[in-house]
């Protein structure tokens, strides 16, 4: 309480009233807290103290002075935690000051106690990137009941990026996982565990639930029914509800209505509807008539008229539904916003990369006798990219609605398939970076990639993003999508043996050649801008030694 005891000894208005410090604490936590209301079963509340106009031990200290909201709003944005005391045998809880929360960004929500439940903590699943709204559930290092302490790992979250370890912020024990290993679409914010402070406490939470909050502005209100033209009809004597007609009445606009079970039936029967007249409400289709139509027998009298009608026949296909990964959905929804947002345009150029390969076997010789890691042309093109956007920065470049950011750090993405999903690890400076310090941090971010155990900052912060299909793989040439907020990709194909004419009529001689395809943002890089960063690159490619300087 000593954040308190400061607020109520500096505030001119509440200089009488720091009794309330000492006889009336947890009525005092529930006004500092903007979550919490006074009591209203309590005879010792403290809007009944405020009603009196004095506190205990004060006969004319005024507490408010005619402002009752005074106090409260004073403390409406202070940060809170839970604090229990015991008072006339019954646990009671409320809320007192505490420096702000400067954590991750996880979610944290404290719970009262009741008769039932003593003061606890619902973790929620924590925003572990900017772009994430959901997560998964990979696994959980930490079993209920164990003790935690800050710094420990408490789970795996699978982000719409990486899977990242979720760690504990405070001591305590965990009484419940709410949501356990492999749970999948969770929102950011919806608890997944319970922590308590008292060891004691954990059983309590066996059968804990937490609330569901907001369910009900999510659940869909049902379709209204449609509205029926109602039509003016001759009396008529009432008829057997049991007797079927094969020709359902004509309904307006010829739609028959049906209930979803009853089309489900009929579609797995090979039922038509419009050979059965419904019995329920305004006529429509129901479960009843369907089970009645198959029991008359009458759909066997429909099938040779279907048949006859030279309708094709149903073909079964043979498939299985596969379980679509957080890194998929989100690299499905990131490509479509691309491809529908930005105007891409495509730039190919053919570069020779004889001396580029002789070079490459030079360094990897040197490499070999120092004990260091093979470098490949990979390598070589990025380190290539790097210095193109350095020499032409407006390639290296986002869009904004109101102006176009050109960075001064030039941050290089690789595309990394991996069995988990496509990811785009980053190398940072690379234009400041030798051949040797890329090829290590490529291998190393290749293997984190595969192994699904990449940071936010192993794949935030790219400005620019190179996909060699051509090494891996031998695609000659293709376009690649460019990853937004970016303003250009580089879709690497593979080398090739090309016969060259020479200057006479029968001089020739063989060049191995690869076709590079840049991908622009029309919005930021024009046409000659393009090309004028492609003529860098191929520069640097076919001539590397200048890439040394």
């Amino acid at each position: 309480m000593t954040n308190a005891a400061c607020v109520l000894r500096h505030s001119r208005k509440l200089r009488n009233a720091q009794n309330i410090l000492r006889d009336k604490p947890v009525i005092l936590a529930r006004w500092f807290s903007k979550e919490a209301f006074p009591s209203n079963n309590t005879g010792d509340d403290l809007s009944k103290i405020r009603q009196h106009g004095n506190l205990h031990g004060k006969k004319d200290g005024r507490f408010f002075g005619g402002n009752p909201r005074a106090f409260s709003s004073s403390a409406k944005d202070v940060n809170i935690f839970m604090i229990s005391r015991t008072t006339r045998g019954n646990s009671v809880t409320g809320s007192v000051f505490s420096s702000p929360f400067l954590g991750s960004k996880v979610s944290f929500r404290r719970g009262f106690s009741t008769s039932d439940l003593p003061p606890h903590q619902e973790l929620g699943m924590p925003s572990l990137s900017p772009t994430m709204t959901e997560g998964n559930i990979a696994r959980w290092l930490k079993k209920e009941g164990d003790k935690l302490t800050p710094g420990e790992v408490l789970c795996e979250v699978e982000t719409d990026k990486a899977t990242v370890e979720m760690e504990c912020m405070e001591e305590g024990y965990l009484a419940k996982i709410v949501h356990g290993d492999g749970a999948k679409d969770i929102k950011v914010g919806e608890a997944i565990a319970i922590t308590v402070e008292d060891e004691d406490d954990i059983a309590k939470f066996k059968d804990f639930k937490p609330s569901a909050s907001g369910s009900a502005d999510e659940a869909k209100s049902p379709e209204p029914t449609p509205p029926k033209n109602e039509v003016a009809e001759p009396v008529c004597p009432p008829k057997k509800m049991d007797s079927k007609v094969e020709k359902a009445p004509p309904q307006s606009g010829d739609r028959v209505f049906a209930s979803p079970l009853a089309r489900k039936l009929a579609e797995d029967n090979n039922i038509p509807l419009s050979s059965i007249k419904g019995t329920g409400p305004d006529g429509s289709i129901v479960k009843a008539d369907i089970e009645d139509y198959l029991a008359s027998g009458k759909k066997g009298a429909s099938s040779p008229a279907t048949k006859a009608q030279g309708a094709p026949a149903m073909t079964t296909l043979d498939y299985s539904d596969l379980p679509v990964s957080q890194i998929r959905k989100i690299t499905a929804s990131r490509l479509l916003l691309s491809k529908q947002t930005i105007p891409h345009y495509y730039l190919t150029v053919d570069t020779c990369v004889d001396k580029l390969m002789d070079l490459r076997s030079q360094l990897n010789s040197l490499q070999e006798s120092s004990g260091g890691k093979r470098i490949s042309i990979n390598d070589l093109v990025i380190k290539a990219c790097a210095l193109a956007l350095r020499k032409v920065p407006q390639c290296n470049s986002s869009w904004t609605n109101d102006y176009i950011r050109q960075y001064h750090n030039v941050n290089i993405n690789v595309a990394v398939q991996t069995d988990n999903g496509l990811f785009v690890p980053v190398v940072r400076d690379a234009d400041k970076k030798g051949l040797s310090t890329i090829s290590e941090e490529v291998k190393h971010l290749a293997t984190k990639a595969k192994e699904n155990s990449l940071k936010p900052e192993d794949y935030e912060g790219g400005t620019f993003t190179v996909s060699n299909l051509g090494g891996p793989f031998g695609v000659k040439q293709f376009c690649a999508i460019i990853n937004p907020p970016q303003s250009g990709i580089l879709a690497v194909g593979s080398a090739e043996k090309r016969v060259v004419p020479g200057a006479g009529a029968d001089q020739y001689k063989f060049a191995s050649y690869m076709a590079v395809t840049l991908s622009c943002d029309h919005r930021v890089i024009d046409g000659a801008i393009g090309a004028e960063w492609l003529k860098a690159f191929k520069g640097y490619i076919e001539n590397p030694e200048s890439m040394l300087l």
